[in-house]
């Protein structure tokens, strides 16, 4: 009978794994601590790489999905696109908070944030014009409106 056993390398990153059933796991990690490989105990295999800023770029699954991610100068990820054709598009404002995601299945959200760093999903057009010299305030008039919002002249 099996016991489950567990082998870490020298910087405590799980290397070996083996469960009560027998079943065998192995991972491989880079200079800094990112995973980059992962044997399934039924030898399907995984594997990730990085840029120099440790951002994922590249990941491959053991079915054969791939995904591709790039990334602005603040390190955040502003477009993915998988093998199968999904892709994912982000903004992000001065602050480095997510103002914008929109996917390929047309999933599409605006965010603001308010002054305790919040973020609110708001409409395209009340965005525009947010971003044309106006802000948004939070609507509290009623609880079921928690989630609109007014524009507001600054």
């Amino acid at each position: 009978m099996f016991k489950n056993k567990k082998e870490y390398d020298k910087k405590g990153n799980l290397v070996y794994c083996r469960s009560f059933w027998g079943y065998e796991e192995k991972y491989e990690y880079d200079e800094n601590n990112n995973k980059i490989y992962y044997k399934y105990f039924d030898g399907d295999e995984d594997q990730w790489k990085y840029d120099e800023n440790n951002n994922k770029i590249y990941y491959k699954k053991y079915n054969g999905d791939e995904g591709w991610w790039k990334y602005d100068e603040n390190n955040n990820c502003i477009y993915y696109i998988g093998s199968n054709g999904y892709e994912e598009h982000k903004k992000y404002d001065e602050n480095n908070n997510l103002i914008y995601h929109k996917n390929s299945s047309n999933y599409e959200n605006w965010y603001k944030y308010d002054e305790e760093g919040c973020r609110f999903k708001i409409t395209e057009q009340e965005f525009n014009k947010i971003e044309s010299g106006k802000k948004v305030k939070k609507n509290r008039e009623n609880n079921e409106s928690a989630n609109r919002f007014e524009i507001m002249d600054i």
